[in-house]
């Protein structure tokens, strides 16, 4: 295995175990999640000859990277609801963060399938 393939498979699998960890507290856990994601994204970069892969990966950290900065502006801002004065449509802001994690999500399934079927399509060969 080249360097290049080594790699790509340890930025993912680091960062699959990251963005799962931060699963565990998705408000808390969010740059974690952001993290994971960008080193997923790496990942893939490296690993993948697919462009197609690779924008669907890109197009999942930006979200992600989106809706966890929109959170942490609003809670810099001092929230929403409330007695913040800011409405709960500020909120609206926030969803790419869900959006790109379930698509992440999705993501990493569908590479899990690939993978099982590759190495049983090998096994019987």
């Amino acid at each position: 295995m080249n360097p290049r393939m080594f790699w790509s498979r340890i930025l993912k699998v680091v960062g699959g175990i990251a963005m799962l960890l931060g699963t565990l507290d998705p408000l808390e856990g969010s740059v974690l999640i952001l993290v994971g994601s960008a080193l997923v994204a790496l990942g893939v970069y490296l690993g993948s000859k697919e462009r197609r892969g690779v924008r669907y990966w890109l197009w999942a950290f930006i979200l992600i990277a989106v809706g966890v900065g929109a959170m942490f502006g609003l809670t810099a801002v001092g929230g929403i609801g409330g007695r913040s004065g800011h409405s709960l449509w500020w909120d609206v802001l926030v969803l790419p963060y869900p959006v790109g994690w379930l698509m992440a999500l999705a993501g990493g399934v569908v590479g899990l399938v690939r993978l099982i079927k590759a190495k049983r399509q090998a096994a019987h060969a």
